[in-house]
């Protein structure tokens, strides 16, 4: 079993008292490394307008590379503009995982937008930033990944690997909507795509991660490194109903593979769970592991999948 030691909230979102856009959730951190400090992406709410709905955005934190718990700044814009009416993006970006290519910043971002007889659609778009991350452009007003034949709603959580020369695209697609008390629930899965360019995608077309708990598990943030001549999947898991209290709530699980097509999961190995009290007591979810000066840590969320903000966990001993 690996050995994770939680070190605490890193971010609280309700703590930044001066960006309107920024009020509620800091979800699904995806790191970006520079010299002197490390940049946290996550997406983040405004309050809700006079319906009730929201939107979602995309922001970042900088935090002091050699203090994790050291806030140097907060972005002081969404680092994408919403998209046209119409579009997929229409109502949100979330979430964004981003990669260095060139002298450019890619990311790779979920859009969604509101539908009628369920409550969202969300397909995958891209964006380049020429200003070390602050800010970026969409390639255009449509996704790069969407619905397909056998991924028919949700493509959704993208994480983006470079793993011999190959790029790879790690995400969920919706499987079921699930009725519950005449609220749809989505059900998702682990997918997988290819590409040589990061812009012509091949799916893998088949579901990476089995079942733990039925057929109606859903699965999200399927997050990979490699390390010891593994690749390592740390993700999150959840019942199909009843999910948003502490007994069906959100887990970390964990796969492993040689090959990043077939993975054999080992959720017992993981070796994090919820706290027996405070801000991840009931859930913790979206993992995100990154490796930074001979270390290995963590970034997840907690209660209520990351209104509250996320947290730091540091592995000790090696992946294995």
């Amino acid at each position: 079993m690996f050995n994770w030691i939680k070190k605490g909230r890193v971010f609280i979102p309700q703590e930044v008292k001066d960006r309107d856009w920024l009020k509620d959730f800091a979800q699904a951190p995806a790191v970006l490394i520079f010299e002197k400090f490390i940049r946290v992406y996550f997406a983040c709410r405004p309050l809700p307008d006079e319906n009730g709905q929201y939107v979602s955005y995309s922001g970042y934190v900088d935090l002091n590379r050699t203090n994790l718990f050291e806030i140097i700044s907060v972005a002081k814009q969404p680092i994408l503009s919403l998209g046209k009416r119409g579009t997929f993006d229409e109502f949100g970006t979330y979430p964004t995982s981003i990669i260095r290519k060139d002298k450019e910043i890619w990311a790779y971002y979920a859009g969604w937008t509101r539908c009628e007889s369920v409550p969202f659609n969300v397909a995958i778009g891209l964006a380049i930033s020429t200003n070390e991350g602050e800010t970026f452009e969409k390639i255009g007003d449509g996704p790069i990944l969407s619905y397909s034949l056998n991924e028919p709603f949700i493509l959704s959580g993208p994480k983006i690997r470079k793993f011999n020369n190959t790029y790879y695209l790690f995400y969920i697609s919706g499987s079921n909507w699930l009725e519950n008390n005449g609220k749809p629930e989505p059900v998702y899965k682990i997918r997988m795509a290819t590409s040589a360019d990061g812009l012509n995608w091949v799916k893998a077309d088949k579901n990476l991660i089995g079942n733990s708990i039925d057929e109606n598990e859903a699965q999200a943030s399927p997050d990979v490194i490699f390390k010891n001549g593994k690749y390592h999947m740390f993700f999150c898991y959840r019942h199909g109903l009843g999910y948003r209290g502490k007994e069906k709530g959100y887990r970390i699980g964990y796969a492993v593979s040689t090959d990043l097509v077939n993975w054999t999961r080992q959720d017992d190995k993981v070796g994090i769970d919820v706290s027996e009290e405070g801000w991840d007591s009931e859930m913790i979810s979206y993992p995100h592991v990154f490796e930074l000066d001979n270390k290995i840590y963590m970034f997840y969320l907690g209660n209520q999948v990351g209104k509250n903000g996320f947290g730091l966990a540091e592995l000790v001993g090696d992946l294995v």
